[in-house]
């Protein structure tokens, strides 16, 4: 492919505003895309095979998944796009960014609540708001390889971590009360001892863009 196309000034400082990205990683990252896409100005599903640093991630599916959720790329509906442009695909890469000690203590909870939105959804795979009991067993699944002797591993897990995501969010319950799952009120709860973000980062930055193209 040839020299790759770039990004009108204007564009970049639109998006930089947006993301958080400096200038100098947005040029990066277009330039990422564009080895992706072989050129193209929209990106789908498979153009990820061509990382190969996702191949050996046990929630793969999910990763490439919140790239084309609706949710994530700011559309008022459920369910996932065909194919995203770079911007879209910038918007969902900032949820992943690594937030060091520059930032103020307030950018970084809102940073750290902005990365928890984006794992939850991850996790809340029918967008009903919660992480029901069958959710949480598929992703100890993915994390597990869903191999055929994990079955009644990760179901253990799952319940394990149900009944401990209910005490902590509920407490003591009424004999006749049922947690039905977990909200994103109870998963901020959860997580709160978590420096998520410092630890929820990608290194689409450092790539080398000759190893992913084909």
């Amino acid at each position: 492919m040839g020299s790759s196309p770039s990004l009108p000034a204007w564009e970049i400082r639109n998006l930089a505003n947006t993301t958080g990205f400096t200038s100098e990683q947005i040029e990066i990252l277009h330039r990422r895309f564009l080895h992706l896409t072989d050129g193209k100005d929209t990106m789908c599903k498979d153009c990820f095979d061509n990382i190969p640093d996702l191949e050996c991630n046990p929630i793969k599916s999910r990763i490439v998944n919140a790239f084309f959720d609706k949710r994530n790329l700011g559309l008022q509906s459920i369910g996932t796009v065909d194919e995203i442009t770079f911007e879209n695909f910038l918007t969902t890469l900032s949820f992943f960014q690594h937030m060091g000690n520059s930032h103020s203590k307030e950018d970084l909870e809102y940073y750290k609540t902005e990365k928890l939105r984006f794992l939850f959804r991850m996790y809340d795979t029918n967008g009903d708001g919660k992480i029901t009991l069958d959710e949480l067993r598929e992703i100890i699944d993915d994390l597990l390889s869903k191999t055929s002797s994990t079955e009644k591993t990760s179901s253990s897990i799952a319940d394990a971590a149900m009944l401990e995501a209910e005490t902590i969010c509920v407490g003591q319950m009424e004999p006749d009360q049922v947690y039905d799952g977990i909200t994103f009120n109870d998963f901020l709860k959860i997580m709160q001892d978590i420096k998520i973000e410092t630890k929820m980062h990608v290194r689409f930055l450092n790539m080398d863009t000759t190893a992913i193209c084909k």
